[in-house]
Order: structure tokens, then sequence, then C-alpha cells
């Protein structure tokens, strides 16, 4: 059964599962699950824990011989295994599967690990594991969630923020969850009445988002020309290595340009997308993008996103950031004269 992070409690208060799987890549979400889990988990008399790390090294006999001892002469135990960025091998996959065979009343069984795919969740050993608890996806809000999230934690904690410091937490926090907690915790101490505004956060705050080039190219991708410039602006001060950005850009530009070529000889939009593996909830942002972005237009971005990479190796004074902003306008269907004469 799949819940999300803030219908936990709830569910705790049903009673214990036998197995919860916290898979995400929020490391705040997850942290605040797994402590919500094993407070109601020792609550309940599960006094033991062991926790292990799935690699080469594991000896999955130590893991069996926690599941094999039984309550009369030991504690109720949890066991909490941790599953590498990389995922699972059919070994490692196989001695889980054995694992969870042996599980009983005594032994609660919690896994945590990166953000799962499809093909990850569809897996035996998942499905296995998600038959007997939960599965808790503890991943980042993105931009059009956060306000909701944030509106949600506030209620949580008896703030009472209106619209428009809503929006402002969200930006300033936007990529950052723990930065966010802890202004949360902040202004429930200097505001004890709840109410905020935007003067109040203003006064309290700082902002604390933290940007990706993948939240960058969600953006460019949609169109957002505001949001593309603000998330640029954010990672030049954070130090990021223009390289990164270029050949970030250059993979989705090149890819968009195969798809488009795809679509101009008559081959079907679900087929493109089924064959460059676009996830369904991602396809509506792809459409838009295909058709704000021509072939030729393409070929253009292309063009200047090779000349930039060129200035930016051979040219160690060259600044590359106002090309950047500019080409970051032009792939959300605006028009620069600074694109224009390069």
């Amino acid at each position: 059964m799949r819940i999300y992070p803030e219908q936990l409690a709830q569910q705790l208060g049903k009673g214990l599962r036998q197995a919860y799987l916290l898979f995400g890549n929020e490391p705040l979400l997850k942290q605040e699950c797994g402590d919500q889990i094993k407070l109601a988990a020792q609550q309940a008399g599960f006094d033991e824990r062991h926790a292990f790390t799935i690699d080469a090294q594991l000896d999955w006999n130590q893991i069996l011989d926690c599941t094999q001892a039984m309550s009369l002469f030991s504690a109720r135990q949890i066991i909490e295994l941790e599953v590498p960025e990389s995922g699972l091998n059919a070994n490692q996959a196989k001695a889980l599967q054995e694992v969870i065979a042996t599980l009983h009343s005594d032994i609660l069984l919690l896994m945590h690990g990166p953000r799962l795919n499809k093909k990850q969740e569809n897996a035996k050993w998942f499905k296995s594991v998600a038959e007997l608890g939960l599965y808790i996806p503890c991943n980042t809000p993105d931009a059009r969630h956060l306000p909701r999230f944030i509106q949600g934690r506030c209620q949580h904690l008896g703030l009472k923020p209106d619209h428009e410091s809503v929006l402002m937490l969200a930006q300033w926090h936007e990529g950052n969850l723990l930065a966010l907690a802890q202004s949360l915790q902040k202004l429930t101490l200097l505001y004890p009445n709840g109410k905020l505004t935007v003067a109040h956060l203003e006064e309290a705050l700082s902002r604390h988002n933290h940007y990706t080039p993948f939240q960058l190219l969600d953006a460019l991708l949609a169109g957002q020309s505001k949001r593309s410039q603000r998330v640029l602006r954010q990672l030049e001060g954070e130090g990021i290595e223009p390289v990164i950005l270029l050949r970030t850009l250059q993979r989705e530009l090149t890819q968009l340009y195969k798809m488009q070529e795809m679509g101009s000889k008559g081959t079907p939009l679900n087929i493109i997308f089924e064959q460059f593996r676009i996830w369904q909830s991602r396809r509506e942002v792809y459409i838009g993008a295909l058709h704000r972005l021509p072939l030729v237009t393409l070929i253009h971005l292309l063009q200047q996103l090779a000349h930039l990479e060129v200035q930016v190796k051979t040219n160690f004074d060259y600044q590359p950031w106002p090309a950047l902003s500019a080409l970051c306008a032009e792939m959300c269907g605006i028009q620069t004269h600074t694109m224009a004469k390069l």
C-alpha cells in the first residue's frame, strides 16, 4: 500500500505494519518518517534494532539469525536495511527474498534508499515487501506542490501564514526542506500567535533555496521563463560549474531534436515517448516543449550551445552567464538580441 509522509501518523495510529519502505530523494522526509516508525515500534515493544547496509560485504546470515530469534528468548526487533544508490543486483534481491520469507510478528522490517523508478517498483522483492506493509515515497515536493506542502506543515505547527507568505516560503526554501523545517520552527518561537505575513518573513528569515540543474531543466521544458532565470541566478551564486549546465542542456536539447526528427517522419507521439522512456507524468511538459521548439529552433539552440562550450573551454576569462541566460530565455520561447549576435 502506498501512502505519503503526511499520512504516516494516521496510519501508525491504526497499528504497526510488518514492513515499511522509505524511498526517495529527500533526506528530511526519510528521517522524519523513520523516526516516527521507530518511536511507534519502540512503544509496541520493539526494543532491539539491527541496521545493515546492503553491499558486497553484507553477510545475509546475520540478518537471518535476527529473524529466527523469537520473543520468548529475546526482545522484538527492528531490522533496518539501507539500499544502495545502485539498487539491488540479482543475488541481493534473491537473498532479500529469503529474509522476507522468514519474517514474523516479532520482526519489523524498515527499508530505505534512493528514489525508485517504475522498473524497481515492479521488482519481485519490492512487491513482496510492499504487500507486508507500507510504501512511503519521500521525494522533495516540486515547485507546483511545495506551497501545499508548506501549508500542511504550517497547520501542523499552528502557524497561519497568508497566501503571499506561503509563496515566499516556497520560493526561499525550494530544494532545501531541512532549512524550511528549521525556519518554520524559528517562526513558531518568534510569533506565538501563529500569524505570518511577508513582513514577518523578511524580518525573521533569509533565503535558503537550493536548486539543481534538473530543476533548471524542468523550468525550461515547461517554458517558465521567470522561474528558469531565478534558478539560473541561484546556480551561478552557488558556484556551479557552467560546463555542468552546458552538458545538461546539450543532452536535453539533443533528445528533443531526435524526438522532433522522429515526429517529422510520422512516428506517433506515444511511441516516441516510450522509446525515450518519458514517464507518463512528464509527457505533458514534453508535449509543450515540442510544440514550442520546432527543429529549426533546436538546431539554432544546439549551435549556440556548441559556441558557448568552445568559449568556456578556450577562454578562461570568458563569463558565460549572460549568454546562458539568453539561451534559457530562447528555450522558453523568448527572442533575445544577445543570442542573435552570437
